[in-house]
């Protein structure tokens, strides 16, 4: 009972804070936002070891325990960049508000998940998963950043064109790419064992695929320098989308192997 309080304080703490910490970025109080940032992450990191410490597994198996790591990689990400980088500190309204959104979704949609710990379904009794979806969930977190960075230089309008922020926004990417196209590899090596084939075409690989093919196209184009970075953060935001429908849309609308996600 105690660890079923403690993830509920941490959930429902980590959710307030974030979106104190948007509502203080959009009020341009950055020392409170701040504050209010750190104390969620450090509340949302608790929730992930208050959910792993109940499962008595590592926390991958459904959409709650994914959102929670999902959001702990994409604050981190915004709080060792925007520290050191007080320009990209206005992307604080963007960020924190999407991940707000995000623990909105698990309230009113997954709220039974936060205190319910089942048996898992043995084919989520696999390293394999925990490797999939750790780098799925270090991918979003990354593309999540991302956008948030690339809406904030559209919002700009037609500023001068910053080659620095291009490149920042590059890597960050960049690794998220990388993160992808491990956590596709890797989940294909899960599904030959779990259901006999290295990939089915369930419509979560599928979107996945459609992910990953948008962002090789930015960061091809973009290394040849091809794209004004307006169009660059167009499609960086684009990949964002197509991230959150591979995530939630598919669920919701195109059920597969992967429904219980």
């Amino acid at each position: 009972m105690a660890l079923v309080f403690a993830n509920l304080a941490a959930f429902y703490g980590a959710f307030a804070l974030y979106g104190g910490a948007a509502a203080a970025f959009f009020l341009r109080r950055p020392a409170g936002a701040f504050l209010c940032a750190r104390f969620g992450f450090c509340l949302n990191a608790a929730a992930v070891g208050a959910r792993a410490a109940r499962a008595g597994a590592a926390p991958l198996t459904n959409s709650y325990e994914f959102i929670l790591l999902f959001a702990l990689v994409s604050v981190f990400l915004f709080l060792a960049l925007a520290g050191r980088e007080k320009s990209l500190l206005p992307a604080g309204s963007i960020l924190f508000s999407l991940v707000a959104l995000l623990f909105l979704f698990v309230f009113l949609f997954s709220r039974g998940q936060i205190t319910a710990a089942a048996p898992l379904p043995p084919a989520l009794r696999s390293l394999w998963l925990v490797s999939h979806v750790l780098t799925a969930a270090l991918a979003y977190g990354c593309f999540l950043a991302a956008a948030a960075f690339a809406l904030l230089r559209l919002s700009r309008g037609a500023a001068k064109e910053d080659s620095a922020f291009g490149r920042r926004l590059y890597r960050i990417v960049f690794f998220g790419f990388a993160a992808l196209s491990v956590s596709i590899a890797l989940g294909a090596v899960w599904a030959e064992q779990a259901w006999g084939s290295y990939w089915t075409w369930d419509p979560k690989e599928t979107w996945a695929l459609i992910t990953w093919i948008v962002y090789a196209i930015y960061l091809h184009l973009s290394r040849r320098r091809a794209w004004t970075e307006q169009t660059s953060c167009l499609a960086v935001c684009l990949g964002f989308l197509l991230v959150l429908f591979t995530f939630f849309g598919v669920n919701f609308l195109l059920p597969g192997l992967h429904s219980y996600a």
